[in-house]
């Protein structure tokens, strides 16, 4: 396995890192680079910005716009995009529905879905948490009864994020109760949010930020050719479109950004009229994050190479799910911790010239406490490692 890159992409890195140097609006990056809430503007105005260059949807097929990258550009295209700091792609269309809709959907649902999907004229939402149903995602209980040409949706999702800014939602239903086996009868529907009978409710966290809602459907009326895949075999496609969600969950382009800025602020933040970093515990928790980081990095170019040979992708990117959430949540906690006192309560952020930056640690080590359970909790990443990959 050859962990370098070749001249020619390194030459593709330069054109990437000077496209976002031209391109990347300022106000979008500050907002990235303090942890600055993103509006559905913000996210929209720049997926319409990508869109228009063509580099909205690099893993598309290029029929349908993608880019024809191979596995190691397509790497290297992230690394460039975290580094910038620019806005994330809402993964919940473009990565989600869409390589669903790319692998089960029908044409004519290819052709009414994925134009608008890549151009942003779509915001779309998840349905799949329930209360209860959350690690066993199996155990969902959201009905979805057939009568002639439509679905009656009745039940309950919830922790959907920005679903409150969602035109369409792509949910997992109950349509057949009669199997022993829970994984059977669960069916992918694709719902338009302004059907009547659909309430969002908003779920305030403890960093005080609206991201989550509560969804609530009471006589929901879903045409059947809403339908994804086949009625009943709706956990084929979950798993399917779960495996995306992971692949992209360890967001290792990001933590370097971070633990770089980690740095910085440790040299110049004085403990004891020393800067911290030449504090031996602090140090000794910092290099251990940044060896986790750079074996992480070295695995993810491994499932690139893997990518590249076999173009497959087995149960042990699980492990980048795993290790890179937990990554994310130690820079957290090491960021705190070098601003002591100063990464204190939320009203902070309404104090006149209170840095930005600063205003917003405590609230994202908060946030951050979720990245080990969304997309399925580390435990039961675990579980998959050790039963499909290792076959205990």
């Amino acid at each position: 396995m050859d962990l370098t890159f070749s001249p020619e992409e390194l030459a593709f890195r330069d054109e990437v890192r000077g496209w976002f140097e031209a391109n990347l609006p300022a106000d979008l990056r500050d907002k990235v680079l303090e942890h600055r809430e993103l509006s559905k503007d913000d996210l929209v105005r720049w997926h319409k910005i990508l869109a228009k260059k063509g580099w909205l949807a690099p893993s598309w097929p290029v029929e349908w716009g993608g880019t024809g990258w191979n596995a190691a550009q397509k790497y290297i295209y992230e690394e460039e995009y975290a580094r910038a700091g620019a806005p994330p792609v809402a993964a919940f269309g473009p990565t989600m529905c869409a390589s669903v809709l790319l692998r089960f959907g029908t044409e004519e649902q290819k052709q009414k879905h994925l134009p608008s999907i890549y151009n942003g004229d779509i915001f779309w939402a998840q349905g799949y948490s329930e209360p209860g149903s959350g690690s066993d995602l199996a155990s969902l209980k959201t009905r979805a009864e057939r009568r002639g040409d439509h679905y009656i949706v009745n039940g309950q999702k919830i922790w959907t994020t920005l679903g409150h800014y969602g035109d369409w939602i792509f949910c997992l239903v109950r349509t057949d109760n009669s199997s022993p086996k829970k994984q059977e009868g669960i069916s992918f529907l694709l719902i338009d949010m302004k059907t009547p009978g659909i309430t969002v409710r908003p779920l305030i966290l403890l960093d005080e930020a609206h991201e989550v809602n509560e969804v609530f459907f009471e006589d929901v009326k879903v045409p059947v050719e809403n339908l994804v895949h086949e009625e009943g075999k709706g956990w084929t496609v979950a798993k399917y479109l779960l495996g995306h969600e992971r692949l992209n969950s360890g967001r290792i382009g990001g933590s370097k950004r971070e633990i770089g800025r980690l740095k910085r602020v440790a040299g110049e933040v004085l403990q004891n009229g020393r800067p911290l970093i030449e504090d031996p515990r602090f140090a000794d928790k910092l290099s251990r994050v940044e060896i986790e980081l750079m074996a992480l990095e070295i695995t993810s170019m491994q499932f690139v190479d893997e990518v590249m040979r076999t173009g497959q992708i087995g149960p042990m990117v699980s492990l980048l799910k795993m290790r890179g959430t937990e990554i994310q949540q130690a820079l957290t906690e090491l960021m705190v911790q070098a601003y002591g006192p100063q990464a204190r309560a939320f009203e902070a952020r309404d104090y006149d010239g209170f840095d930005d930056f600063v205003s917003t640690l405590a609230p994202r080590y908060f946030n951050y406490r979720k990245t080990s359970i969304y997309a399925g909790s580390n435990e039961i990443q675990r579980n998959i490692i050790s039963k499909m990959a290792l076959g205990l």
